[in-house]
Parts: structure tokens; C-alpha cells; sequence
């Protein structure tokens, strides 16, 4: 793979750091918010990609994950289309592995029209004794208003997760989407067992029905809901107490508003800490620290800026990004994690991220004093439309064009 040559701004925009960020050659700096000291190192080397799985190819692939406790398979969603079911494809954790030793962990009917189609996968945390799996897809909606509905649905395996029974599926959250875009569909289990859903502001452009600043809809939101709790009155899964309008003034699964599309979100699994890439509408894409009851702007501002405009948001109602960059540097933001594995010691505790039309990956960090630092971006050449992280913290990147690759210190 080679290395970014051209010079670009990026943005540090928290008021933790209110600065400018250049992205060099090999090279950029930014920052976090964690306390965590471990998350601050000195030095971090060149980054590449390499192939991880060379022999295996994939169909439209969204994302890839581990089960927990178990490092010898991966998962890889393959969004579906045109007819084609979306699919989970289980494989085993070998750099050598054939087309021969994939297997279908589901196959399911979905309409992907638009950004439609299958788009997030999330074991239950107690996974296989809790043989539950939740997938996060859109089928055909119930008329020309509403093209795609969102679905969370559970399904159960009777195998230890070698396939899952489609007749086992419990919708537990529908929505109708007003257009076929900005569906989100990510889905993830926090530390504490609870299941977040992020969904986009509804689609087509400059958010036309203000979903984004709406408390009353599901739309432009990060919800977070209890999948093992009493249900609720009308519900098929408990409201966590502590979410913001748990006791009214809103809709009760809300945790956080005012997202355009929330594309690839991730905790830091030492820290709890949720990261997110919120894509932009026309000029600028954006990295949130997500906080329980916060608001992050859309529309009246798209990053730290007001919509359509370069000049700051500057509403103390609202959360700026801790990052942003201009469309100069891409066009659609890819949320990514925060290394915690041991293979690029000098990355420990560094956020990745990327952009699925520049395929551009970039770090970002803070020093100790909260200054932010020179940092390594990789040009990829790839449609970055998801990351991954195995169970021991290494990062790797899902080329929707088929292929997946791991983040490798350059040799």
C-alpha cells in the first residue's frame, strides 16, 4: 500500500483541543478524550495493510467480527442485493483459509435498496450460553412514504453459533424509514450488557422532516435498550433507567441526538468509551465521543460549523466533534477503534478511522498534557466502509469491494 504524500487539515475541535491538525506525509496528529495515561504514547510508527485473509473474497461486506471468547472465526456480514439475501459468513481465524471452509452462519431476505440491506451484527454478550444473535437490517417498507424499514431482530443458535435457526427470529425493534438512505444499522453490546443502536437522521438530504433534533422520533439517534430486562408496556425489551427520558419529555430509548448517519461506531474496550463517525451532508465529516443525554448539532450544524458554512457552530447546546475534516479529504466518514492490541506497541490506545471515498485512514490521539501529536495515516485505495477488532485488539479494515486487511507496522 502506499503512503499519503499530500498535506491536508484535519480538525481537533473538543474544548479539550481546540486546534488544527495537519495530516504530513505518513503522518498526522489529533487527539482523544481519555484520562487513561496508556493511551498517550510517544512514538508511532508507519503504518501499511496487509491482505488478512488472501484466498477469500466477499460479497458487498459491511463489517467483521469476533464471538465473544472465541479468536478462532471470524463473522463477516455481506450486506445482500438485488435479490441476494444478506448473509453471515463464518470462517476461521487462519491467514490461510479457502472459500472450502466458509459456511453461512444466516441467510436472510432484505431490501437493500439505497444504503439498505443487512448492516450490523451483535452477540449476545454471554455468547454461546446465551446463544442469542441480533441482527440490524431493512426490508421492504409498508408503502411509497416509508421505502425501508428498519428492523432489530433476534435469532437464536442451536449449534454454538455455527449457524443460526431463521425461524427463531423475535423482531424486537421496527421503524419505517421515510427514504432509503441514512439507515445507520450499526448495532453493539456496551460493557454493562446493554444493546445500542444507532440510526440515521432518515434520509435524503439536509434532514427534511428535523428528525435530528427531534426527542420524539428513533430517527437521527443512538439508542440504547435492555434486551434481557422485563420488557416495557408495548415493547419487546426494557428502557435502561438511567437513559435520558427514561421518565418522559421524549422517546425513552434515546441515549444521545442530533446525528446525521452514524456510519461505524465502537466502544474502547479499556476505557467503556464510545467513539463514532457521524457523515457529513456536503462539507464537513466528524469523530463523537458519545455522552448519555448529548446532543450533537445536526441539522443546524454539520461538524463543528454551521450547515452549509464554514463559520462555527458556536451553540452551547450542542457537542462539537472531537474531529473533523473538510470534504476536500473525503466524502463519507467510517467510524473506527481504538487499538488495544500488542502487535504495534507505539499504537496502544490510538482511535482509527477512514474514509470510505478517499480511503484514508487516520489516527488520532492526545498527549498527556492534552496536546495533540504527529501521527501516522495510511492511503489506502480501498472503499473503507467498516473496521474490525479481534479479540486481542488488532484492527482491521472491510474493503466493500471484497477483501479485508489488518493494520501492519510498515516494515
Amino acid at each position: 500500500m502506499s503512503h499519503r504524500t499530500a498535506t491536508a487539515s484535519l480538525h481537533v475541535t473538543s474544548a479539550a483541543l481546540a486546534v488544527s491538525v495537519l495530516i504530513a506525509t505518513g503522518c498526522s496528529t489529533g487527539g482523544s478524550s481519555s484520562s487513561n495515561s496508556q493511551m498517550q504514547p510517544t512514538n508511532i510508527p508507519a503504518l501499511t495493510l496487509e491482505r488478512a485473509f488472501p484466498s477469500l473474497n466477499f460479497a458487498s461486506p459491511v463489517a467483521m467480527l469476533q464471538a465473544p471468547g472465541d479468536n478462532t472465526r471470524w463473522f463477516v456480514v455481506e450486506r445482500g442485493g438485488n435479490s441476494v439475501n444478506g448473509k453471515v459468513i463464518v470462517f476461521p481465524n487462519n491467514t490461510t483459509a479457502t472459500p472450502t471452509q466458509t459456511s453461512e452462519l444466516i441467510s436472510i431476505p432484505v431490501d437493500a435498496s439505497g444504503e439498505g440491506g443487512l448492516l450490523g451484527v451483535a452477540f449476545h454478550p454471554n455468547f454461546p450460553t446465551t446463544p442469542q444473535v441480533f441482527l440490524s437490517y431493512t426490508r421492504t417498507g409498508p408503502d411509497a412514504q416509508h421505502p425501508l424499514t428498519s428492523v432489530i431482530s433476534r435469532f437464536t443458535s442451536n449449534d454454538g453459533g455455527n449457524t443460526l435457526d431463521p425461524d427463531s427470529e423475535r423482531q424486537i425493534l421496527t421503524l419505517d424509514q421515510p427514504f432509503a438512505n441514512h439507515n445507520g444499522g450499526h448495532i453493539a453490546f456496551d460493557r454493562f450488557g446493554k444493546l445500542f443502536i444507532g440510526l440515521g437522521d432518515g434520509g435524503s438530504g439536509d434532514d427534511p422532516q428535523d428528525h435530528g433534533q427531534n426527542v420524539n422520533t428513533l430517527l437521527g439517534a443512538m439508542l440504547r435498550i435492555d434486551v434481557d430486562g422485563i420488557p416495557a408496556a408495548g415493547k419487546n425489551y426494557a428502557i435502561p433507567g438511567d437513559n435520558p427520558f427514561a421518565g418522559g419529555g421524549g422517546a425513552p430509548e434515546i441515549y444521545s441526538w442530533g446525528l446525521r448517519n452514524p456510519w461505524r461506531w465502537s466502544f474502547d474496550r479499556d476505557t467503556g468509551q464510545l467513539w463514532l463517525g457521524d457523515v457529513g451532508q456536503g462539507a464537513w465529516e466528524e469523530i463523537d465521543i458519545i455522552e448519555r443525554g448529548g446532543n450533537y448539532g445536526w441539522k443546524p450544524c454539520e461538524g463543528a460549523h454551521l450547515r452549509g458554512s464554514s463559520t462555527a457552530c458556536g451553540n452551547a447546546a450542542f457537542i462539537d466533534p472531537i474531529a473533523e475534516y473538510e470534504h476536500s479529504q473525503g466524502c463519507s466518514i467510517t467510524g473506527g477503534y481504538v487499538y488495544r492490541g500488542t502487535s504495534i506497541p507505539g499504537l496502544f490506545g490510538v482511535y482509527l478511522f477512514g474514509d470510505f471515498c478517499s480511503g484514508t485512514i487516520w489516527t488520532l490521539r492526545e498527549t498527556s498534557g492534552g496536546a495533540p501529536l504527529v501521527e501516522s495515516a495510511i492511503s489506502s485505495g480501498l472503499s473503507v466502509v467498516s473496521f474490525g477488532q479481534s479479540l486481542d485488539g488488532e484492527v482491521y479494515v472491510v474493503n466493500l469491494g471484497g477483501t479485508l486487511h489488518k493494520i501492519i507496522p510498515l516494515p
